[in-house]
Parts: C-alpha cells; structure tokens; sequence
C-alpha cells in the first residue's frame, strides 16, 4: 500500500521539475547575482581586461622599438667594426710602407758610410804610401850617396849636390819599373 501512495503521489509530482516556490527564489536570486555581476563586476573585469591589453599592446610595441633600437646598435657597431678595420689595414699598409722606406733609408746611410770608410781608407793609405815613398826615397837616396861616396872615393856631403843625385837616381828607378810594368802588360 505505501508502495501505491507513493506511486499515486509521485504521478502528480515529477521529480525533474522543482518545486515552484523554489523555482522562483531561485530565478529571483540568479536575476539579483546576474545583474549585480553585470553592473558590478563586468566593468571592473573589461577594465582590467582592457588595462591587460594595453599593457600588452605597449610591451609588444617597446619590444618592437628596442628591437629597432638594438638592431640600430647592431649595425652601427658593424660599421664601426668595419671603419676599425679598415683604419688598422691602413696602419699597418703605414707601417709596411715606413718599414721599407726605414729600410732603404739606413741601406744607403750604410752605403754612404761604407764608401766614407773606404775612401778614408783609400786616403790613408796615399798618404802612408806617400809617407813611406818620401821616407824610402830619403833613406835610399843616403844609402845611394853613401855608396856613390865609396865608389867615387870622395864625400859628396854638400846637400843640394846630394839631392841632384838622388833625385836623377830614383828618377831612373822609376821609369825602369814603368818600362818593366809596360813590357809586363804588353805580353
């Protein structure tokens, strides 16, 4: 019987279906939250929502004007990297080109002082040959008296009679060796 009750009660209510007092509480509450979100909140979220995309649309512009910035940097330190490269090939073309002009320069200071060696050389030895020529003819000259003294048998002391004698002596010695230096190369 209490299994009929409840068969012939639950025919008159459907369990889907609230209870109407309830369903009208309910519709007045989610009507009361509905329009207190869409006056309240919904604003506050749109203006948060909005702030966020602005905040987002300004990053995304900075990042594009660093970017440009940076890639402004980039090239202008390119460029600077490439003026220092080309400022050091001339420094060293520079160097290069003063190196070889050093070069030459200190080869012909030591041509200059090698032919300065060389002709101070060449003049001291004229001059020891001119020394050693007076002092030879001197010393041959007195030996020629000397023997011409004995040969003769008499003293030929005067001195002016002694420098006749030993210039027409070695006079004759010299054209002796020029005869034999000329024979020498005729052959």
């Amino acid at each position: 019987m209490n299994a009929l009750m409840l068969a012939s009660e639950g025919e008159l209510e459907n369990p889907l279906l609230p209870p109407i007092p309830e369903l009208v509480i309910g519709l007045v509450a989610f009507a009361i939250v509905f329009i207190f979100l869409g006056k309240k909140l919904l604003p506050n979220i749109n203006k948060v929502l909005d702030e966020r995309r602005a905040a987002i649309e300004g990053g995304m512009e900075k990042a594009e004007a660093a970017q440009a910035e940076a890639q402004q940097v980039l090239e202008d330190y390119r460029a600077q990297l490439a003026d220092a490269r080309h400022e050091a090939a001339r420094l060293r073309q520079e160097a290069q080109e003063q190196g070889v002009a050093l070069i030459a320069e200190m080869r012909s200071e030591g041509q200059r002082q090698r032919e300065e060696i060389i002709a101070a050389g060449h003049a001291q030895v004229e001059a020891d040959r001119k020394a050693a020529a007076a002092s030879l003819r001197q010393d041959v000259g007195q030996l020629a008296i000397d023997l011409a003294g004995k040969i003769v048998g008499e003293s030929l002391a005067d001195s002016a009679r002694q420098s006749r004698t030993i210039d027409r002596f070695l006079d004759a010695l010299e054209e002796k060796s020029v005869d034999v230096t000329k024979a020498e190369a005729t052959r």
